[in-house]
């Protein structure tokens, strides 16, 4: 069966249940999915997964420490063609989203999944189906990547 690993970080939980919404698209679409914050992640739990999914907030225009220092940790992994993506969500910039896809499209070599998806602060209803069809779009990468 495919699997994903969503790792995430949020300051004010917004971040937090943009990825909860993004597991359950990526489960309703048949993929196995595991959900861990950036601080409790190791690269060791990457090896066994078709894709990689990051989300943070955007704190200042800059991406959040936690995740910043996750980055670092999986230059442990072989990422090269697995598939990636990228979330985030934020109260003016936005900036995070794509500088977590530029690390690990340019960085480590993965597949992405372009444009991230940015969500402004709390999702609404609309926003929390954005972020389900995100997660379909994750799965449907892995499938036509195992073709």
């Amino acid at each position: 069966m495919s699997r994903a690993i969503i790792i995430y970080e949020t300051r004010s939980g917004n971040t937090g249940i943009i990825a909860k919404a993004i597991e359950e698209g990526v489960k309703e679409a048949g993929v196995e999915v595991l959900l861990k914050r950036s601080v409790s992640a190791k690269a060791d739990e990457l090896a066994n997964v078709d894709a990689v999914v990051l989300g943070a907030p955007t704190y200042h225009h800059d991406l959040i420490g936690s995740m910043k220092t996750f980055l670092f940790e999986m230059e442990k992994a072989d990422l090269k063609g697995k598939v990636g993506a990228a979330f985030g969500s934020y109260g003016w910039s936005g900036e995070s989203t794509q500088m977590m896809t530029d690390t690990m499209k340019h960085i480590f070599g993965m597949n992405m999944i372009e444009p991230g998806l940015k969500i402004l602060r709390r999702p609404s209803e609309s926003g929390l189906k954005q972020c389900q069809e995100f997660g379909r779009k994750v799965a449907e990468k892995i499938k036509e990547s195992e073709k």
